[in-house]
């Protein structure tokens, strides 16, 4: 398809990003061209607006970003099968290689050579974006766009919760933005016993309680391990979920864990984090995971069938939609944390 297109563009190193009219990408014989109908903005969209120091070790502008989103499959490459013109669609949006050790033992989502949609490539802030078709997830055609734009980043908080045993346990969820509020709605919708959440944000705190949350700890308000042996019984939380990324939050988490507890952390501190590795890991006998993405395709089945019962419903996170035009107030409200996810509306 030739012409021209709206993009939310990342023009140069810097903070910001500019709406700019960009070529309609082409695609090769195994990619699709999808129309974007939603997209939404991810933390990581926010590191590269604002410009810290991940975004500027990794991103090289300009290039349209973003990664979340859902639309309809315009064109098609030659070698592509199983997926037609006009599918309602989302995507993967981790490009992996399918050679490495971990793609053939079917652990891609830890691929060594992966790269990123809107990261390492061009985005989906636009009204057009190519994609491998591997990478491509057919929607119900029911499923309202904006709602098929968040999969995604609730896939993040599915892999993170259901990375261990759930059902009848305690679960602390530690950060309440988008990711982590999703989190306490997969963790009650799996059976735990008590879910709490933890953030310096009543805002956010408010959506977590709305999600299910059967306690809410603000931790500029409290403290934060008393609260938490008087909610346990003095037991400790079976599992923690960290999406903070905070130094001394995550410090809670290790000493908040029950003994033979799970810790499992999807956040990126900016800097080295010291940990009382001795008494707040192995003396306590604690198993740490690392989260990084989506298990490929198993957690975007979870994530779709839990959406098609109804069990969680994530439209309680989506608080504001934007037109695309109006970018610049969707991320001012990220960066003020009032509001959950946003979307954009190409």
């Amino acid at each position: 398809m030739d012409g021209k297109m709206k993009a939310v563009v990342k023009a140069k190193r810097g903070y910001g990003a500019e709406l700019s009219m960009i070529d309609i990408p082409s695609i090769r014989d195994d990619e699709v061209l999808i129309k974007v109908k939603a997209t939404s903005i991810c933390g990581t969209d926010v590191h590269i607006y604002t410009w810290d120091d991940w975004a500027k070790n990794r991103v090289k502008p300009p290039y349209a970003f973003g990664h979340e989103f859902s639309g309809e499959v315009r064109e098609i490459g030659a070698s592509v099968t199983g997926i037609n013109i006009g599918d309602h669609v989302s995507a993967e949006t981790h490009i992996v290689c399918g050679r490495c050790p971990q793609c053939m033992t079917g652990q891609s989502h830890i691929c060594q050579e992966t790269q990123i949609i809107g990261v390492d490539t061009q985005g989906c802030f636009a009204e057009y974006v190519a994609l491998p078709a591997q990478n491509v997830w057919v929607n119900p055609d029911n499923m309202p766009a904006a709602m098929a734009s968040i999969q995604e980043p609730m896939g993040n908080a599915m892999h993170t919760v259901l990375a261990g045993e759930v059902a009848g346990k305690t679960v602390a969820v530690i950060g309440c933005g988008p990711i982590g509020i999703m989190a306490v709605g997969v963790a009650k919708a799996s059976g735990a016993s008590e879910v709490i959440a933890l953030d310096i944000n009543e805002y956010r705190l408010g959506l977590a309680k709305g999600m299910g949350a059967t306690a809410v700890i603000n931790s500029s308000k409290e403290d934060v391990l008393e609260t938490i042996k008087h909610l346990t019984e003095g037991m400790g939380v079976d599992v923690v979920c960290e999406m903070s990324g905070h130094p001394d939050a995550i410090n809670q988490g290790f000493k908040m864990a029950t003994n033979g507890g799970r810790v499992s952390i999807l956040s990126l501190p900016v800097k080295p984090v010291s940990i009382d590795i001795t008494n707040d890991i192995v003396f306590k006998g604690l198993t740490i995971q690392g989260i990084t993405g989506r298990q490929m395709f198993k957690t975007w089945q979870q994530v779709s069938r839990l959406l098609k019962s109804g069990q969680v419903d994530a439209s309680k996170i989506i608080t504001h939609q934007f037109p695309l035009e109006e970018f610049e107030k969707g991320f001012d409200l990220m960066i003020k944390g009032q509001c959950g996810k946003v979307i954009l509306l190409p």
